[in-house]
């Protein structure tokens, strides 16, 4: 279970509070060696994103 909550249909960045819906084209994707593709803020970069199922 996640601790921090996030509104239905929306995806978060857990480093500045950026939100937009999951999947949706604000969030970067980025490919990562070894790791494959991941999701990345366009506010602050980081890839550590909470995301809506």
């Amino acid at each position: 279970m996640v601790s921090e909550s996030v509104r239905l249909g929306q995806s978060r960045c857990r480093n500045c509070g950026f939100e937009a819906p999951g999947g949706d084209d604000a969030w970067r994707r980025i490919e990562v060696p070894k790791l494959g593709r991941m999701t990345q803020c366009p506010e602050c970069e980081s890839t550590d994103i909470i995301t809506s199922r």
